[in-house]
Order: C-alpha cells, then structure tokens, then sequence
C-alpha cells in the first residue's frame, strides 16, 4: 500500500473526529444556554469519540 494512501486516511480521519466534536459541543451548548438541558448522551459520545482516537494516537505512535 502506498504510504501517501495512509496518510490521507490518516488526515480524513482526523479531519472527521474533529469535525463530530465540534458539532456535538456547539450543539451540546446550545441545548444548554438557550433549553437549559444537559444532554449527557451528547458527552458520552464526545467522550468515547475523543477517548478512541487518544488510544488510537497511542497505539500508532508505539508500533510505528
């Protein structure tokens, strides 16, 4: 496989990840500012999305 393949991969993914947690935090704001509702599944999924890609960091940076 072609190593510029992975690094696209690499940076879509990134780019993805980051592009969810801002959505779900502006959102998360919202319901928060103007509804007044802590919506927690919106902090479980930001947690488990961040949590996955700090293992995933880890994981690569290790065995490569």
């Amino acid at each position: 496989m072609d190593e510029r393949a992975i690094y696209h991969r690499y940076k879509a993914s990134r780019w993805t990840l980051a592009t969810g947690l801002t959505i779900m935090f502006v959102w998360f704001q919202y319901d928060l500012i103007s509804i007044r509702v802590i919506r927690w599944d919106f902090m479980i999924i930001m947690g488990a999305m961040a949590l996955a890609k700090l293992v995933s960091r880890f994981y690569y940076k290790k065995t490569n």
